[in-house]
């Protein structure tokens, strides 16, 4: 028996091919073990089967010859040929199933790239479609909030057009009727805002100054009236100094009262708000019932506050008249006539009362200077007295004013 060792690879892929050579009994015996490949008359019979460690183990029964020699196996390789040729094919099928599989394979992952885009764009156009969403909300309210102020603004120009019909007939009825004055009322910033759509606006004919005074001027100066009787407009001067009374409590001095464009006073809050937050002049002004002009003006002022009885300082004195004010009521608390204070009750007004006075500017208004008591309550010097003008108790003050403003004051040059 011969073993043989070959290179060419069989139909099982083994890395070798190994040939026994045995008679044909025992051939018979490997055939029950074995897998039957092929044969023939000429070549014989052969079977293979693969070992454990991978060779392929082929077994070829070759025809006995009349010469006493080995058989040429060699000439029987047609059958062994044609597998080889088959497994060769089977081998480029196997590369071209692998190529295939690769191709399919890369195909899968642009598939799954092509869905991770389809899904990142669903998900953009989900935030698109979101912000769409919110852009509308945000149209509709500027819609709503534009309709509603095209509406006001419809509701403002008819209110106009109306006032502004009203005002040309009023102003036709000026024209017929000489002499008569329109007082309109204008908005400020005190009034609603449908008081400011709708002013007061009156049609009058002033029949006196006072009527021309509740018409609501307060400056005193020539006006023109028509009586009614006479029914002539004719030029009068009419006086608005009015006698705004200064017999008050406590509380209206400390919060203030009167007209700020005729009497009034500012409070004693404010004053001492006003003239602590620095160093502040006093400037007093005086007009009596001849037209004259005389003024003090003080380097120093101010006030303390509510608790200290708003207690005066007033120092440096200058002017065109004897000083009446701060060599006398310098650190003197504020008496009011409800404080208590018997020369608040006397004179009728809030002050800085000393043992009363040498100067009061809130006394009573009497008209044409000297004067009388006339007021009820205990009796003495009770009118607007500047004692070292006049060197009387008993003449009242035509005009008085106090201002303050800061010490470090300058005008501005023009250059």
């Amino acid at each position: 028996m011969s073993v043989l060792s070959s290179s060419n690879p069989c139909i099982c892929s083994a890395l070798c091919i190994l040939i026994i050579l045995a008679p044909e009994a025992h051939a018979d015996n490997l055939n029950t073990t074995t897998q039957r490949i092929g044969g023939g008359s000429q070549c014989g019979e052969y079977t293979n089967q693969v070992m454990d460690n991978g060779m392929c183990w082929l077994v070829a029964t070759l025809p006995h010859l009349d010469e006493q020699r080995c058989p040429d196996m060699f000439r029987c390789t047609d059958e062994v040929s044609y597998w080889l040729h088959e497994n060769k094919e089977r081998k480029q099928q196997i590369v071209a199933l692998k190529e295939t599989i690769s191709e399919l394979q890369e195909e899968l992952r642009n598939h799954c790239h092509r869905i991770k885009v389809l899904e990142l764009q669903r998900e953009e156009r989900n935030h698109v479609n979101t912000s769409l969403e919110h852009c509308f909300h945000e149209l509709e309210v500027h819609y709503t909030e534009a309709t509603t102020l095209l509406h006001l603004q419809g509701t403002l120009i008819l209110d106009l057009q109306n006032q502004i019909h009203n005002l040309t007939v009023l102003m036709e009825r000026v024209k017929r009727s000489p002499g008569c004055l329109i007082n309109i009322v204008r908005p400020n910033s005190l009034m609603s805002a449908q008081e400011a759509l709708h002013p007061e606006i009156q049609h009058v004919c002033p029949i006196d100054c006072a009527s021309i005074y509740y018409n609501g001027v307060r400056r005193s100066g020539l006006y023109t009236v028509v009586p009614s009787l006479a029914g002539m407009p004719v030029t009068v001067y009419c006086d608005m100094d009015t006698d705004v009374s200064f017999d008050r409590t406590w509380r209206y001095y400390r919060d203030g009262f009167g007209d700020l464009y005729s009497e009034f006073w500012l409070g004693n809050d404010h004053i001492h708000d006003l003239s602590t937050q620095g160093d502040y002049n006093l400037h007093i002004d005086l007009e009596d019932w001849s037209n004259k002009h005389k003024h003090a003006l003080y380097q120093s002022f101010s006030v303390d506050n509510e608790d200290h009885q708003y207690r005066l300082h007033v120092s440096g004195f200058s002017g065109t008249v004897q000083d009446s004010f701060s060599w006398y009521h310098d650190k003197q608390g504020f008496s009011t006539p409800d404080s208590g204070n018997i020369c608040a009750e006397i004179s009728h007004g809030g002050w800085w009362y000393n043992q009363c006075f040498y100067a009061n500017l809130n006394g009573v208004y009497y008209r044409g200077g000297l004067y009388t008591p006339k007021l009820r309550g205990p009796l003495g010097p009770d009118g607007i007295v500047w004692y070292s003008w006049k060197d009387t108790d008993y003449y009242s003050l035509r005009r008085v004013s106090m201002m303050i403003r800061p010490r470090s004051f300058r005008t501005h040059m023009s250059p």
